[in-house]
C-alpha cells in the first residue's frame, strides 16, 4: 500500500564524518589510513601547499605505517574540469586503496571528484546537479578519503559537496551526494599559520557565509515532502542540529577572524577559526547554503581580469570573496522571512544587542563593518563587473538549483537583479 505523501516535510537528516582535531593531528594520518586496511594511498594537494612541507610530512607518516604513498601536487587553485581531468588521469594509473586531500576546498573537492571518477564510469557532468548536469547519483562504494584542511574556510572536510569551474560554460557547478563525504576529517591548527592575510580573510568570510546561509535557510519542515524518502536532497534546510553548529560558528568568527587576519601567528585565533570552520561545515553540509553561494558561482565563473592579492597570479575571484560580495544585499532581502533569526545572527556575530527597530539593516551593517575591517572587496565593481553584466550573473544564479531549493523567500529574476545591482 502506497503511503500518504505529506504536504510538508517532517523529517530532517544530519550527518558528519569522524573528526580528529588538534595540534599534531596530521602526524596520526598514517595510522588512520592503515586502520582502513589500505596498502596504498594517493595524497592530493597543490604546489603552494606542498611548499609548506605538510603533504610530504603526511606521506612520511603513511610510509612509516607501511603504506605505499605518492603525492599529486597539481591541483588547480580553483579546480576546473580540466585540472580535475588531469588529477583523475594520474590517479587511474594505479589502483589506490585510499586518498588523502591536503589543502583548501580546491584540494578536497578535487579529491572527491577523483574518488568518484576512479570508482564510477562517466564524466563529471553526468553527476553535476541539473539543469547544468545529469544529476546521476553515485551507486558504487567510494574509497576512504581523509580530508586535511589547511584553510579555515570551505568546510569541505565535512560536506558531501564538490564544486567545479566548468571553463567552457563560464560557470561553477557542484556534485552533491552523501557518498562524497570524507571518511575522516583531520584538522590541525598549525597548518593555518602560514596563510597570507588576504587568504585568511576570504576563507573566514566563507566560514561566515556557510553559517549565515544555513542558519537563515528555509526550515526543513517548511519544504515539500519528497516523493521518495530515500532520495532526500543533501541540503535539507535549517534544522535544530545544524542551528547549534551555525550559532557557535557565528560567535567564533565574530570574536576571532579579525585577530587571525591581523596576526597569522596567533595560534589561539587560528585554532578558534579552525573550530568555526568545522562547526559551519557540519551545519551547512546538512542544512545547505543558499543565495550568496548561488550568486558566487557565476561571479567567479565569468570573471575576466581580476587578480586577487595573496593568491597566484591568474584571473580568479576567490570563493570567500565571491560569496561575501552580495551577502549584505541578500540578507537585507531575506530579512522578512525570519526577522528574529536575522537579528540573532547579527548579535552572535557582533556581540551587540539588536531589536526589531534595527530591522533589515542590522545584519547587513554588521557584515559591512567586518568586511571593511579585514580588507574584503566592497562590491562587484572590484572584480570588473558593471551594470551591463547583471543579466549574465542572474542567468548563472538561477541555474543553481541545489541552493535555490533552500532560499527562504521565493526568488524571481527581478529580485535577483536588484540584489546584484545593490552589490555593485
Amino acid at each position: 500500500m502506497k503511503p500518504d505523501i505529506q504536504p510538508n516535510e517532517s523529517v530532517f537528516t544530519w550527518a558528519a564524518p569522524p573528526l580528529k582535531f588538534g595540534v599534531g593531528a596530521i602526524d596520526e594520518i598514517g595510522a588512520e589510513a592503515a586502520a582502513t586496511g589500505a596498502s596504498s594511498c594517493l595524497v592530493i594537494t597543490d604546489r603552494g601547499v606542498r611548499e609548506t612541507g605538510i603533504p610530504d610530512r603526511v606521506q612520511r607518516s603513511l610510509t612509516s605505517a607501511g603504506l605505499k604513498a605518492e603525492v599529486f601536487d597539481r591541483v588547480g587553485v580553483e579546480p576546473t574540469d580540466e585540472s580535475i581531468a588531469e588529477a583523475v588521469t594520474f590517479a587511474r594509473e594505479q589502483d589506490w586503496d585510499c586518498f588523502v586531500a591536503i589543502g583548501g576546498g580546491s584540494a578536497m573537492d578535487t579529491a572527491k571528484a577523483v574518488n568518484l571518477l576512479t570508482t564510477h564510469p562517466g564524466e563529471l557532468l553526468d553527476y553535476v546537479t541539473p539543469p547544468i548536469g545529469e544529476g546521476t547519483a553515485p551507486w558504487l562504494p567510494l574509497k576512504p578519503l581523509i580530508a586535511v584542511p589547511t584553510t579555515a574556510g570551505t568546510g569541505s572536510e565535512s560536506t558531501t559537496i564538490c564544486v567545479i569551474d566548468f571553463l567552457g560554460l563560464h560557470l561553477k557547478a557542484g556534485v552533491s551526494h552523501p557518498r562524497l563525504r570524507p571518511s575522516l576529517a583531520v584538522v590541525d591548527p598549525r597548518t593555518l599559520l602560514t596563510l597570507p592575510p588576504e587568504v585568511t580573510a576570504a576563507s573566514g568570510m566563507d566560514v561566515l557565509s556557510h553559517a549565515l546561509e544555513s542558519y537563515t535557510a528555509i526550515r526543513y519542515d517548511a519544504k515539500s515532502a519528497p516523493e521518495d524518502p530515500m532520495r532526500r536532497p543533501a541540503f535539507c534546510g535549517s534544522n535544530p542540529i545544524s542551528d547549534v553548529w551555525c550559532e557557535m560558528a557565528l560567535g567564533l568568527v565574530g570574536k576571532h577572524l579579525r585577530a587571525a587576519v591581523c596576526n597569522g601567528r596567533d595560534l589561539h585565533a587560528r585554532t578558534q577559526m579552525a573550530l568555526a570552520s568545522t562547526y559551519a561545515g557540519t551545519g551547512f553540509g546538512n542544512a545547505g547554503t543558499h543565495l550568496p553561494h548561488a550568486n558566487a558561482y557565476p561571479v567567479a565563473g565569468a570573471v575576466k581580469d581580476y587578480q586577487a592579492a595573496g593568491y597566484p597570479p591568474m584571473p580568479m575571484v576567490p570563493h570567500g570573496q565571491a560569496v561575501s560580495v552580495t551577502a549584505a544585499a541578500v540578507f537585507r532581502w531575506t530579512y522578512p522571512a525570519d526577522p528574529e533569526r536575522h537579528l540573532r545572527a547579527a548579535e552572535l556575530l557582533s556581540g551587540r544587542t539588536f531589536t526589531r527597530t534595527d530591522g533589515a539593516e542590522a545584519l547587513p551593517g554588521v557584515l559591512t563593518e567586518l568586511m571593511a575591517d579585514i580588507g574584503m572587496p566592497p562590491g562587484l565593481r572590484s572584480f570588473g563587473y558593471e551594470e551591463k553584466n547583471i543579466g549574465e550573473l542572474v542567468d548563472g544564479t538561477m541555474k543553481q538549483t541545489r541552493q535555490m531549493a533552500v532560499v527562504p523567500r521565493p526568488l524571481d529574476r527581478a529580485a535577483a537583479e536588484r540584489i546584484f545591482l545593490q552589490s555593485l
